[in-house]
């Protein structure tokens, strides 16, 4: 009778197992696996993901992931994004199923990153639940409308001379150390407090260089609106070749929010010769300079995402409230084209409705993108291709550089194809006298080299051309207001600075600006305000300058 007990437990466990037992059902789990066949510099090729898709992410053993690059017959070639000594061959990759992508969102703002939109700046992970692919067809044309408004540079050539437009891709060019990733930096200083969102993707740079950047940003508040993406020499060639796209994915988020952002590509000389290194490590048949033959495409489809969306028009009641998506008739009318067909829709419903513009419509995308030269030579195979995709170029020279002109811009070669269209009006009406000033300046600075005599008035011209370029140097991490801008280059067109000496034109600017805001704040703040100069302003400006060359002492 004692041993009955423990018996019945016996029974009763056996009894609950068997019942467990029937009621199991296997799961099963089907997963893509290959095998890896060969591995070495940051490539590996595997066997047997028979489904895997192109630029889809693969995991081996250790972790490290891997990017489908090369789908072939009989093989897949990844290229490894992290350490691949750890893989062997024979080792099993698994799909993941995920395509290579980056998460986006205002949560990045101030951050910086790897290619992949992990966080290297030790300040935690990334809050944010959006992600995009980092390749993505570019906009078509009727998503598109004409770039009419300006990205204010701060710098004083660029705007006056080379406007850039918010939706233009503005090729910067140059031999190394000329300040090419300088007018960039200003660039994005200079938006502190305004509208427009920077992402800076350094690419096969040094990590100390890269470190510079970020704290020269942090140093004038500009990372506030910034984010850093970072893929330095020290990493493979497969993270710098992917960057300048997760750049641009990041961008493509604030553009298709109805806001503007702006994009530098820090360069893509080296973002080229990355993508050269894989390609032949895949063995891809080598073209000119041992590029691959889509090295057009490369850059092409990168820079083709830059962009100026159109507005989407709605018809709604007038007194409907702010933020309403839908219009009374359902329709969103797109462009400027979809603009006439909504007044000619609001003609038919009556009074009673307007016309507004759909909320997060007409962002745009700028780029920015930098390419180095060697020895000047601008028909290399990449200085050529990119020139001919881009929307113009800032052509930087050496000898300008060493001359003590900086920023040591060609104005000569330098070009921008949106032109006056990418200007406000204020700097349109004095920009279009200093173009033709600098233009006959530098014609007659190069027969004056040959000693000849020249005549009073060629001579004058000569005078007030060395004094424009005086105005047109600029230092480093000092962008210049707009209105400051148009009032300093007023006054050297105008032949307010012909009698001040040369040496002194950089001391006669700082005085001016400082007089102006001290003692005529209203001009400045019109000019600010209407974008324009009015002939009121313009009266009020040539009194204030006649003033003050009373008080200058030259």
């Amino acid at each position: 009778m004692a041993g009955n007990p423990p018996n019945q437990r016996m029974e009763e466990i056996l009894a609950t197992l068997r019942e467990r037992i029937d009621r199991f059902e296997p799961a099963v789990q089907a997963r893509d696996v290959g095998t890896v066949t060969e591995v070495g510099d940051g490539i590996a090729r595997v066997s047997g993901l028979s489904n895997v898709r192109m630029s889809e992410l693969v995991e081996f053993p250790s972790g490290v992931l891997g990017m489908a690059f090369s789908l072939e017959v009989d093989n897949v070639g990844v290229i490894v994004m992290g350490d691949y000594t750890d893989i062997e061959e024979g080792d099993e990759v698994r799909r993941t199923g995920r395509i290579v992508s980056v998460p986006v969102g205002d949560a990045l703002l101030g951050r910086v990153v790897d290619a992949l939109g992990r966080p290297i700046d030790g300040k935690g992970p990334i809050l944010t639940d959006k992600y995009r692919p980092v390749e993505r067809i570019a906009p078509g044309v009727v998503e598109r409308q004409n770039v009419d408004t300006p990205v204010q540079t701060g710098i004083k050539a660029i705007d006056a001379m080379i406007p850039i437009g918010r939706g233009q891709r503005e090729l910067i060019i140059g031999d190394r150390q000329t300040g090419k990733t300088a007018i960039a930096i200003d660039t994005i200083i200079n938006q502190k407090g305004k509208d427009l969102f920077c992402i800076y993707v350094a690419i096969g740079q040094k990590r100390a260089q890269v470190r510079q950047v970020v704290a020269t940003l942090e140093r004038y508040g500009a990372m506030e609106h910034t984010v850093v993406v970072a893929a330095t020499a020290s990493e493979p060639a497969a993270l710098q070749y992917i960057a300048p796209y997760a750049g641009c994915a990041i961008g493509e988020e604030f553009m298709e929010t109805g806001r503007d952002a702006l994009v530098i590509y820090d360069d893509l000389s080296k973002h080229a010769w990355a993508y050269r290194q894989v390609s032949l490590l895949l063995r891809r048949p080598p073209g000119r300079e041992a590029y691959p033959g889509d090295i057009f495409y490369l850059h092409s489809r990168l820079l083709e995402r830059a962009a100026r969306l159109a507005y989407h028009y709605i018809i709604v009641p007038k007194d409907a409230p702010e933020g309403v998506t839908e219009g009374v008739d359902g329709k969103s009318y797109i462009g400027p084209l979809g603009y006439k067909e909504a007044e000619q829709r609001l003609a038919e419903l009556g009074e009673g409705y307007e016309i507004r513009k759909k909320p997060g419509t007409g962002g745009s995308l700028t780029a920015l993108p930098i390419v180095e030269t060697l020895l000047g030579d601008v028909t290399a195979y990449i200085p050529t291709n990119v020139i001919s995709i881009t929307d113009g170029q800032i052509y930087l020279e050496t000898d300008l550089f060493n001359a003590g002109i900086r920023p040591a811009i060609n104005v000569g070669i330098s070009v921008s194809r949106v032109g006056g269209d990418a200007q406000t009006k204020a700097m349109k009406q004095v920009a279009g006298g200093l173009r033709l000033d600098m233009a006959s300046y530098q014609e007659l600075a190069a027969f004056a080299q040959f000693g000849s005599s020249v005549d009073e008035a060629t001579q004058r011209r000569l005078d007030r051309g060395r004094r424009l370029t005086e105005i047109l140097k600029q230092p480093q991490y000092e962008p210049v207001p707009l209105e400051e801008e148009v009032i300093i280059i007023y006054a050297g067109t105008h032949g307010y600075c012909d009698h001040v000496p040369v040496a002194r034109m950089r001391e006669y600017e700082v005085e001016l600006l400082r007089f102006m805001r001290t003692e005529h704040p209203e001009i400045g703040a019109d000019i600010a305000k209407r974008k324009e100069i009015t002939e009121e302003t313009e009266k009020a400006l040539r009194a204030a300058l006649e003033e003050f060359n009373r008080r200058w002492k030259a």
